[in-house]
C-alpha cells in the first residue's frame, strides 16, 4: 500500500478562524487498514504539503461559500468575498515560508496513532492521523502582521474533498486535496448508496417534475437511482445537488466566482515572457444550468435530482425559475422567464444565441428535462413547502416496507430481529406522536458487513434518532425507558460502559427486552416448538 484515500465528513472540514482557539484542530480519524502504511515508520511521519495543491484547494473552499467555521467551538458562517480569498492566499503566502525565503513545499512531522490510551484507561481503537497545529506570521490584505495556525482542515469540504496520502522515495508522506463538483456521499451517511427497492415509477412513465417523500430509510433516493441504472440512463445525464438551509439562488443555478488560470506576463528585469498564476472571476454553472445545457444539448432525456429538497428555502433557491415549473401538454414550460446578463451571457456561449435555451434572452424548460426530489417527513418543519410550489409536482409515498435481508442488531452476546425491531419501534412512535413522519424505514441504517448492525451503530445512529428526535418532547416515563433498577434511560448512559466496550452493550440489551422482543435464537426455539405441536397435533 503506497497510496491511500480519505473522503472527508463535516467532522474534518470545519473552517478555522483566524483568531480561534484550538479547539477541533488536528485530528483526521483514517480507517484502522489504512495505519498498515504508517506501522513500520512509528508514530511520528513526515509529511509533505504543496502549495500550489492548497492554494487550488482554498479556491474551491471560496466556490461552494457560505460555509461553517470553528470559533472556539462556536459555529458561525463565513461567505464568499474577494476580501477572504486574498486573506487566505496571503496566509499561505506566510506559512509556505523557510529562512524569509518563499518554498513551493512545506514538511511538517505528524503523528500516526493507533490504541491510543483514555483517560479513564480504555483504549481507542481509532487510527488518529494529526499534526499539533503551526503558529506562524504572514501579512494580511492590509499589510499588518499577523499570527495564525495551519490546520489542513481549513482546506477541506466535507461531501466534496478528499485526501490523498502518498508515501513517496525519500520516505516522506505527499498529502494532497483533491475536491470534486458534485458531492459524494458515505454509505453511512445518507440513503443515496443503498441498495433497496425498486420504484414504483418506469421512466416510461415518470412524471416531468415529481417528489418521493417518506419516513427516513425508506429508499427514496434509490428508488429514483435503480430506475436510472435500469434504463441505462448515462451518466452525462444525470445530475444531483442536495439542498441545505445554507443553499441559495447561486448555488443551485450559477454565479460568478474565483478561478485560477495561468497568464503570461513580461519580465522586464530579464525581458523574458513567463507564465504567472492569477485569479480570475468567472460565471460558474451549477446543477440547475448545467443540466439545462445538457437537455438543450442532447435529445436523451437528462435528470436533475434534488435530495432533501425541504431542507433548502425553495423560494429563496428556485427564485424566478419557479414560474419555469408551469408545464403543458408538450412538456415545455407554458411560462418563460427573462435570463440576467450573467446567465445569458454564459448560455450564449453554451448553447448559441439561436438556441431554444435562451433565445430572445428567455429560459424555458424543455420537454426532455426531469427534476426529480426526495424529501423526508421528518425534516417537514426546517422550510415548510407552501402550495403553489407543492401544486406543481406530482407526489409518491415511499411506505416503510420489510425488505427481507435478514438483518439483524448485535449487542450483548445476543441478536435481534432489525425488521421485528422496527415494527415494534415505529408503533411506539405512532402512539406517542400520533404521527407517521417520525417512524424509521428499513435503511435507517446499513451494516457493515451487510448482515449485522453492530452495537455501535445501533447507539450512534437509531438511539441517538430516537432519544433525540422523536422521543425527547414526549418524555420517557414509559416502561420501556426505565432500567432494571427502575431510573429512567438516559442517552449518555447508553456510553457508560466498562471492559473496553465502545456502548453500554448490556442497557441495549435491557431496553429491547422492555420492547418485548425476543432474540433470533428465542425466536427460533419458538417457532420450533409450535411445529412440534403442530406434528403431535
Amino acid at each position: 500500500m503506497n497510496e491511500i484515500v480519505k473522503h472527508i465528513n463535516d467532522t474534518n472540514a470545519s473552517y478555522r478562524n483566524t483568531h480561534a482557539g484550538d479547539a477541533k484542530n488536528t485530528d483526521l480519524f483514517l480507517d484502522n487498514e489504512h495505519y498498515e502504511m504508517f506501522k513500520d515508520v512509528g508514530e511520528q511521519v513526515t509529511v509533505r504539503f504543496s502549495k500550489e495543491n492548497l492554494s487550488q484547494a482554498i479556491l474551491f473552499i471560496a466556490s461552494i461559500l457560505p460555509r461553517k467555521y470553528d470559533n472556539s467551538a462556536v459555529h458561525k458562517v463565513v461567505y464568499y468575498s474577494a476580501r477572504f480569498i486574498r486573506e487566505q492566499l496571503n496566509m499561505l503566502d506566510g506559512f509556505f515560508m523557510e529562512a524569509g525565503n518563499p518554498v513551493n513545499f512545506k514538511i511538517q512531522k505528524w503523528n500516526a496513532r493507533k490504541d491510543v490510551p483514555k483517560k479513564n484507561g480504555e483504549i481507542d481503537n481509532r487510527f488518529y492521523f494529526n499534526g499539533l497545529l503551526e503558529e506562524y506570521s504572514y501579512f494580511d490584505i492590509e499589510g499588518k502582521l499577523q499570527r495564525t495556525k495551519f490546520t489542513i482542515r481549513n482546506y477541506l469540504a466535507g461531501g466534496y474533498s478528499s485526501i490523498h496520502i502518498k508515501k513517496s522515495n525519500d520516505n516522506i508522506f505527499d498529502i494532497t486535496v483533491v475536491n470534486t463538483t458534485e458531492a459524494y456521499y458515505d454509505d453511512n451517511d445518507n440513503e443515496n448508496n443503498l441498495d433497496v427497492l425498486e420504484t414504483t415509477q418506469t421512466l416510461s412513465n415518470l412524471p416531468l417534475q415529481q417528489i418521493f417523500y417518506g419516513a427516513p430509510g425508506t429508499g427514496k433516493s434509490c428508488s429514483i437511482k435503480r430506475a436510472l441504472e435500469r434504463n441505462n440512463v448515462s451518466k452525462d445525464n444525470i445530475f444531483r445537488t442536495t439542498f441545505h438551509p445554507d443553499s441559495d439562488y447561486s448555488t443551485f443555478v450559477g454565479a460568478y466566482k474565483p478561478t485560477m488560470e495561468v497568464v503570461p506576463r513580461y519580465e522586464s528585469s530579464t525581458g523574458t515572457q513567463v507564465e504567472e498564476k492569477r485569479i480570475a472571476y468567472n460565471f460558474i454553472p451549477q446543477a440547475f444550468l448545467n443540466a439545462y445545457v445538457r437537455a438543450y444539448q442532447t435529445d436523451e432525456n437528462v435528470y436533475l435530482i434534488i435530495e432533501e429538497i425541504n431542507r433548502g428555502n425553495c423560494a429563496q433557491i428556485f427564485g424566478d425559475l419557479f414560474q419555469l415549473l408551469d408545464r403543458g401538454d408538450d412538456g415545455k414550460s407554458d411560462y418563460s422567464i427573462k435570463a440576467d446578463t450573467d446567465i445569458r451571457t454564459y448560455l450564449e456561449t453554451a448553447l448559441g444565441s439561436e438556441s431554444e435555451g435562451i433565445k430572445n434572452g428567455e429560459l424555458c424548460l424543455p420537454s426532455n428535462l426531469y427534476i426529480l426530489a426526495t424529501m423526508n417527513t421528518s425534516d417537514q418543519s426546517l422550510f415548510p413547502i407552501d402550495s403553489a410550489f407543492k401544486r406543481r409536482w406530482e407526489w409518491e409515498y415511499v411506505p416503510i416496507r420489510n425488505e427481507a435481508k435478514g438483518w439483524v442488531i448485535a449487542a450483548d452476546g445476543q441478536e435481534w430481529d432489525w425488521w421485528e425491531f422496527l415494527n415494534t419501534v415505529n408503533e411506539k412512535i405512532g402512539s406517542i406522536t400520533d404521527s407517521e413522519d417520525k417512524k424509521l424505514g428499513y435503511f435507517f441504517v446499513k451494516p457493515a458487513d451487510g448482515h449485522t448492525i453492530t452495537a455501535k451503530t445501533f447507539v450512534g445512529k437509531v438511539l441517538f434518532y430516537l432519544w433525540n428526535d422523536v422521543f425527547k418532547d414526549y418524555g420517557f416515563s414509559d416502561d420501556e425507558f426505565q432500567t432494571e433498577e427502575g431510573k429512567e434511560m438516559k442517552y449518555p448512559m447508553f456510553y457508560e460502559t466498562e471492559g473496553g466496550k465502545d456502548v453500554n452493550e448490556p442497557l441495549i440489551a435491557r431496553f429491547l427486552t422492555n420492547l418485548k422482543l425476543k432474540t433470533v435464537d428465542a425466536a427460533d426455539v419458538t417457532a420450533e416448538e409450535i411445529t412440534a405441536e403442530d406434528n403431535e397435533a
